[in-house]
């Protein structure tokens, strides 16, 4: 199901976008305004859509969880909201690797502190090496210790873990088990600085197929986990027992029972499966072992559940079924830590008819299931779903029984109750996070509610993005794994993915500029059209009719007015249609796998980019001739676009590093361009609504200008440019789309690899004054009238909190900017507010709008946020004023 995301990124950077020596700027720079516009960023809503290899929930504060994804960068949880914060939007173009996450661990001793193992690939798709990340706020801010190797977030292997621990009773030391036969490594100065453990035995010899040449899947995946026996330790001092899972079918545990100073192969263990996941339950002196035949996270033919007595050395296998019954292998696993009789693990591996959770409340003694058969087919489960919240879940499938849709997941390798509640438990899955708030109706006889628990965690690889002029949609988005979706409402969660047909990925779509109601998609599919088309601005599709030998989507183009399409289909080479597919024709002069688009405003007109040359159609695709243009790009990672609304107005982005890349820009058509000065790099292009009193469309673009990596605008045709983004909303690679919204100023939608759709809005929205500033952001705030103010905290850590402010006026006439006053009862100290300006005087605080928010009509609201600091007690304001006028606290 999600094998195609390893290489969304790989496809660009393979070709050497980050590689090499960067090119040497241009005598005349451009003038690069960084940070001069705030934005507001933003995802459009998905919910979920990949996979959640990890879930931690730290065993001394409640409600206190993180969530670790295979591309997508870490999250934690957030009780008042019951929603995910991402925490590493801060990696940079250069680091994009490390949104990959292999690992995490919360500090049981020290709550405030977090750590992160990070690195995507351990062969060459990902140039960087691996690093472990250590934060002393909960992962609002990072510090980063380099590894002298890969470590691999989105290899075969990654739902085994956790690899990385922190020893509960001395939190400074610190084990990380690596890949790629790297060993067992140690830090002991809180993660600053990491050494290998070399007398450690062992550094795995399991691969999944010794045959990959690419180094994917043949990689050693090494060192798997490590877990402490916090009863053999004291506060302070090291614990003396802790057990490391290794990927070795013959020699899968060891134990030290002297603080690492020596290690054993753990005596009389089961042999013949990888040991994915090593759970202790230091109350009762067991160890529990969760088996399987492969290192998933999509492949296990067959497993076991062993339980291993700490004290007495005597092993147990406690697995739910023979061996004889099993097809898949066991992964997630989980103890109740108020029962810990109460043990769970997951059959990971069971794709058909769907997952497996198992549960045992008498130390694996007996065990019961999620589901089971009354009558093959037919099915008895003991829960039920809701998902409500991300309808797309059921896939639009009507599968026959014994499956079931929604599925209770695939992929199940993270399953962890909350330490400090027995009813909740969280589960990962391929597409999503599940959970249940009453999971002990499973022993009474009652059915548990299983909902997504998913808001705010994104996890989408996007390849595509079409903001239409005209029509109910939004944004249509091309997504890998999950296809895409039609946004209408950017706040809430399409009821569906694009359907009839469902594509694994979706690689390009387009709408006809002139009638947005005609939209095409092309995408990846096992049996199957790999095209389909939609006549009511993607509400509804229907499927087209692939030429002979296509073997995926590629690229498509729609003509201005709808009346044909150009398709670049991998597998075959480029065609053109007339209609809706229904038969296709070879175009002439343009080499297979080019990428296509069309002209704007003529619909017969196509352009075509392939190796360094740029190719025109003026015959809506029949035959191509090569331009005369020289200099751009001699590999194949470029984008482009035709401007809305001129005929043969082009952009095109991209190149590498040893050879040309930057922006270029066509007025005749693509028969000559000209390359922008000082535009260091450029890998994404798109057009948005004109600033005020512009004459020409707004560019939006991923780049490096000014020595500065970015996402950068134009409102002056390139001239100047404007960072839009900041060090804190990086994303990794953004290299996939960018396009602004041709119906509102200043929006901006840019494509990540693992962070989903991300949205951006200005807070200068009329665009006036060019781009080297933003609005007015000092009104003079005179609101009278009524007003209410809603004050929550809505995070609390030891010396830290986090509130939400939200102002409403309740009077009868509009304000034209606003200041609100309070005093701090106990002291605290704002340390960062947004979406107003502050000051703060002792015990006293003022926020004042900022430009985009000053006018609140009567009946309205306006909010914003901040995180402060606190000792002794955190009370919240009793009062707050606006002006002279008190306003009523809710």
């Amino acid at each position: 199901m999600r094998r195609t995301r390893i290489l969304t990124a790989v496809l660009a950077l393979a070709a050497g976008l980050l590689a090499g020596t960067p090119p040497a700027l241009a005598a005349s720079t451009p003038k690069a305004t960084l940070a001069a516009d705030t934005y507001t960023w933003k995802n459009a809503r998905i919910d979920g859509g990949g996979f959640v290899p990890g879930i931690v929930f730290n065993r001394s504060e409640k409600n206190l969880a993180y969530a670790r994804t295979d591309i997508g960068g870490a999250y934690r949880w957030q009780e008042s909201t019951k929603t995910w914060t991402p925490l590493l939007d801060s990696v940079g173009w250069d680091d994009w690797g490390h949104t990959g996450v292999v690992s995490l661990a919360s500090d049981s001793v020290d709550p405030n502190k977090v750590y992160a193992a990070v690195g995507t690939y351990t062969n060459s798709w990902d140039p960087g090496n691996g690093a472990v990340l250590r934060s002393s706020d909960r992962g609002a801010s990072w510090q980063k210790a380099d590894l002298p190797f890969k470590l691999g977030g989105n290899m075969p292997g990654r739902g085994m873990g956790e690899r990385l621990a922190i020893d509960p009773n001395k939190d400074n030391v610190l084990y990380l088990g690596a890949p790629s036969g790297k060993g067992l490594w140690r830090s002991t100065d809180s993660g600053a600085t990491w050494s290998q453990v070399t007398n450690f035995p062992n550094v795995g010899n399991y691969v999944q197929d010794p045959s990959d040449t690419s180094g994917y899947a043949s990689d050693n995946q090494g060192i798997v986990w490590v877990t402490f026996d916090e009863s053999t330790g004291t506060s302070g001092s090291a614990t003396k027992t802790l057990y490391v899972g290794v990927a070795d079918k013959d020699n899968s545990v060891y134990r030290s029972t002297d603080a690492g100073a020596s290690w054993t192969r753990l005596a009389g263990q089961p042999t013949g499966y990888l040991a994915h996941k090593g759970v202790l339950d230091a109350k009762n002196g067991y160890l529990y072992l969760a088996y399987s035949d492969k290192g998933g996270p999509y492949d296990g033919g067959k497993g076991r559940l062993w339980r291993y007595a700490t004290a007495t050395g005597a092993w147990t296998d406690i697995s739910p079924v023979a061996e004889a019954d099993t097809y898949y292998g066991f992964s997630g696993l989980t103890v109740d830590r108020e029962h810990p009789g109460t043990v769970m693990t997951t059959a990971y591996s069971s794709w058909w008819p769907d997952t497996q959770i198992f549960r045992s409340t008498d130390s694996g003694g007996t065990w019961t299931k999620a589901w089971d058969y009354t009558s093959y087919p037919n099915r008895a489960n003991r829960y039920t779903m809701d998902v409500s919240s991300s309808p797309w879940l059921t896939f639009g499938a009507n599968p026959s029984p014994p499956e079931q849709a929604p599925k209770l997941g695939w992929m199940t390798e993270s399953l962890e109750i909350d330490p400090f509640n027995s009813d909740r438990m969280m589960y990962g899955t391929g597409a999503t996070l599940y959970g249940t708030d009453d999971l002990t109706k499973w022993d009474s006889g009652g059915q548990f509610t299983v909902k997504p628990m998913v808001q705010g965690l994104e996890e989408t690889a996007v390849n595509d993005l079409a903001a239409p002029p005209s029509g109910g949609a939004q944004l249509f988005s091309a997504l890998g794994d999950i296809g895409g979706f039609r946004h209408t409402d950017l706040t809430k969660v399409p009821s569906m993915m694009y359907t009839s047909p469902n594509f694994t990925s979706t690689t390009s779509l387009d709408f006809a500029e002139t009638n947005p109601n005609t939209v095409v998609r092309v995408g990846n599919l096992d049996s199957g059209p790999h095209i389909a088309f939609s006549t009511d601005n993607g509400s509804n599709w229907f499927a087209g009719t692939d030429p002979s030998g296509v073997s995926g989507g590629g690229t498509v183009a729609a003509a201005s007015d709808g009346s044909g399409f150009v398709w670049s289909p991998a597998g075959t080479g480029v065609q053109h249609t007339t209609g809706f597919g229904s038969s296709w024709s070879s175009s002439s002069g343009i080499p297979a796998g080019a990428t296509v688009e069309s002209d704007r405003v003529d619909p017969k007109t196509f352009y075509g980019f392939k190796s360094g040359k740029f190719y025109v159609s003026s015959d809506g695709g029949a035959t191509f001739t090569a331009s005369t243009a020289s200099g751009l790009p001699s590999g194949d990672s470029v984008r482009f676009k035709a401007l809305p609304g001129t005929k043969g107005d082009v952009w095109l982005a991209g190149g590498a590093s040893d050879g040309a890349y930057g922006l270029w820009h066509s007025t005749d058509g693509g028969a000559s361009f000209t390359k922008l000065a000082g535009v260091d790099q450029a890998d994404t292009i798109g057009f948005g609504k004109a600033a005020t009193g512009a004459s020409y469309q707004t560019l939006y673009t991923s780049a490096k200008i000014g020595g500065v990596r970015g996402i950068f605008r134009s409102t002056d045709k390139g001239a100047t440019w404007t960072r839009i983004n900041d060090d804190a909303h990086q994303w990794g690679w953004t290299g996939g789309a960018i396009t602004g919204d041709p119906r509102v100023y200043g929006r901006v939608y840019v494509s990540t690899n693992g962070r989903g759709v991300i949205y951006g809005d200005t807070s200068d929205p009329s665009g006036g004054g060019g781009d080297d500033g933003g609005g007015d952001t000092d009104p003079t705030p005179t609101p009278t009238g009524a007003c209410t103010v809603t004050y929550k905290i809505t995070n609390q850590w030891s010396g830290g909190f986090q509130a939400d402010v939200q102002l409403s006026n309740t009077g009868s006439t509009a304000w034209n900017g606003w200041a609100l006053d309070w005093s701090f009862a106990d002291g605290q100290k704002i340390t960062q507010l947004w979406n107003a300006d502050y000051t703060q005087s002792g015990t006293a605080v003022t926020a004042k709008n900022v430009g985009w928010n000053g006018s609140v009509a009567a009946g309205s609201s306006v909010g914003f946020g901040f995180t402060g600091s606190w000792s002794g007690s955190n009370t919240k304001p009793a009062s707050f004023e606006l002006g002279d006028q008190s306003c009523t606290v809710a």
